[in-house]
């Protein structure tokens, strides 16, 4: 099937998409609470709890090139990428489970089993999604069925980035009774369990359809030097990086702003006129029930942060849903992804900012601007891996090789060191401001927490903006790359025809 126009079905798209639903079930997780879980939960201190984010980082080094080469080696009859999404599913799902369990330890045994079981979910993450995000690159060389793969995987992946960051506060406060460690262990047992079918279901569902040049050789040596001495994949390298230190600097930082600064009283009468807030479980009728039944009402405003983040994190997450599915593939379509991604990562940097002027209870204003940030990120979302399958075929067409595991791998990599290196800074600067979990923070301590959700996400964001400017994929060259690929393919295969 080595055509200019592969079509995918739409239900083979679907299934796709679910592994992405799993992957992030886990790294919502753990992009906007294991900081918070680490410091407020487990008693872990902010600086160490960030040292152990910023350690496996060091150990990723390793692992994801591996992953890639692997992958990239693996020959079954399910293909390269496939099988690894079903050989991990079952680790994948076990570890997250571990990494949110709370033994009880002394402050050093916390930091050891914290380190030790984040690390393992990480490295498995890594055998996990590096094959994932390489398969999406071989399903098609239609680069419209590309864009439209990515699109649907990220309604996916957003639909479980709204039940994290909408439902796992409330969750956890019901399924524990007043016991925070129980709360946690059992809401993210039944993530791990969803996560595990949905991978099941991504497994037997895709196909893949493009395949190495029949005389590539395989050479590790190699494989680094066309990464290194590609252009577009170093763009990428440095866009995901800052774009992930970011989102996981703004997402921690996010648990302590609603937490410590948002003021309380204004946050219940904010809910209040949504009937998410109430003084009494009295005459609720059937809607009101069920949510209630999830943890979604609050009676007390000393109670309100676990509701009231979860709204605002619900909000953010519909807005963010209608963009993926309205605008991404249309305006990628017009303008194409890099130019897409410049001017929509420059406006999420000027909303992202825009919270630090916001007063602790203007708490319509804090809604707004995470409206117009949501809608502002959305089109990118779908477009960084759309645009990895893209690098993948650049890498092809000018070396002649392809190495699309290891291509993503660098990519993951990327990916979880900005992940590690954004927690750290969160829980450093925080840490730095004098932050204490679980007591009334000073003034000081309020303002690292505000800017470490506002102004700093901003400029690393800005950063990442820049590096897209040395991205030279654009629409036309991406056309005709996707032409000469489809001639020297089908000339190949014409070839090997007896």
């Amino acid at each position: 099937m080595n055509s200019k126009t592969q079509k995918v079905a739409f239900w083979e798209k679907v299934g796709y998409s679910m592994g992405d639903g799993s992957a992030n079930l886990v790294f919502q997780m753990m992009m906007m609470f294991q900081l918070f879980f680490y410091t407020d939960v487990f008693g872990i201190k902010a600086t160490a709890a960030g040292f152990i984010l910023l350690f496996a980082r060091v150990f990723d080094a390793f692992v994801d090139p591996l992953a890639g080469i692997l992958a990239d080696r693996t020959n079954t009859k399910w293909g390269k990428y496939r099988p690894w999404i079903l050989w991990t599913a079952l680790p994948f799902a076990l570890f997250f489970i571990l990494s949110f369990t709370t033994p009880d330890l002394e402050e050093r045994g916390k930091i050891l089993y914290a380190g030790i079981t984040y690390t393992l979910l990480m490295s498995i993450y890594s055998f996990n999604n590096t094959p994932y995000a390489s398969l999406g690159g071989v399903m098609t060389s239609d680069i419209k069925e590309r864009t439209s793969i990515s699109s649907i995987r990220f309604v996916t992946a957003t639909v479980a980035t709204f039940v994290v960051q909408g439902l796992t506060l409330p969750m956890v406060a019901k399924l524990g009774q007043g016991d925070a460690s129980k709360g946690w262990m059992y809401t993210i047992s039944i993530y791990a369990a969803v996560a595990f079918v949905l991978l099941l279901v991504a497994f037997f569902s895709a196909r893949e359809r493009i395949t190495p040049p029949a005389d590539q050789t395989n050479s590790i040596k190699q494989d680094f030097k066309d990464i290194l001495s590609c252009r577009p994949w170093k763009a990428m390298f440095v866009l995901t990086l800052f774009l992930f230190i970011t989102l996981a600097l703004w997402a921690s930082s996010m648990s302590y702003f609603f937490n410590y600064y948002v003021d309380k009283e204004a946050l219940f009468s904010f809910l209040a006129q949504f009937g998410l807030a109430r003084d009494t479980s009295d005459l609720m009728g059937p809607g009101h029930r069920i949510l209630d039944a999830f943890g979604l009402i609050v009676y007390r405003p000393e109670q309100v942060f676990a509701v009231g983040f979860s709204f605002f994190n619900m909000v953010g997450q519909l807005v963010t849903l209608l963009g993926v599915i309205f605008l991404s593939r249309w305006l990628s379509g017009i303008f194409g992804k890099r130019n897409v991604f410049i001017v929509c990562l420059t406006l999420t940097a000027i909303f992202t900012a825009m919270l630090f002027f916001v007063p602790k209870d203007a708490i319509v204003s804090l809604f707004v601007i995470n409206i117009l940030k949501s809608l502002a990120y959305a089109p990118t979302i779908p477009l960084l891996w759309a645009m990895m399958g893209d690098v993948a075929d650049y890498s092809e067409w000018k070396n002649h090789r392809r190495a699309t595991g290891f291509v993503f791998a660098g990519i993951v990599f990327a990916l979880k060191a900005g992940l590690g290196i954004g927690g750290a800074l969160c829980g450093s600067f925080i840490g730095s401001f004098g932050f204490v979990a679980n007591v009334v923070q000073d003034d000081y301590a309020i303002l690292g927490i505000r800017l470490s959700a506002s102004i700093i996400p901003a400029v690393t964001f800005v950063f990442g903006m820049l590096a897209l400017l040395f991205y030279p994929i654009t629409k036309q060259v991406n056309e005709r790359l996707q032409d000469d690929l489809h001639r020297r393919r089908s000339a190949g295969k014409e070839a090997e025809m007896p």
